[in-house]
């Protein structure tokens, strides 16, 4: 009976070890979740930048293009 009683209470201090680990294990993937996050963000951001970037530079470039042409056509000759 004694026996029994101390491979119960074993048990139950395993189980509790067990439960206190699991509760940091998914603190650290929370973390480690959170910081992924972050650095996919921080990417996305730097291409969208560097993309609207680009595409401002080419609708000026454009822009200046039209404009040449149209005082072209509107010159006196």
């Amino acid at each position: 009976m004694m026996a029994v009683l101390v491979a119960l209470m074993a048990g139950a201090s395993y189980a509790q070890d067990s439960a206190k680990q699991d509760i940091k294990d998914a603190g650290h993937q929370t973390k480690q979740a959170a910081k992924d996050t972050g650095r996919a963000t921080k990417k996305a951001a730097k291409k969208t930048g560097h993309t609207l970037k680009k595409g401002t530079h080419k609708a000026a470039h454009k822009t200046e293009q039209g404009a040449q042409k149209v005082e072209d056509k509107t010159k006196p000759e």
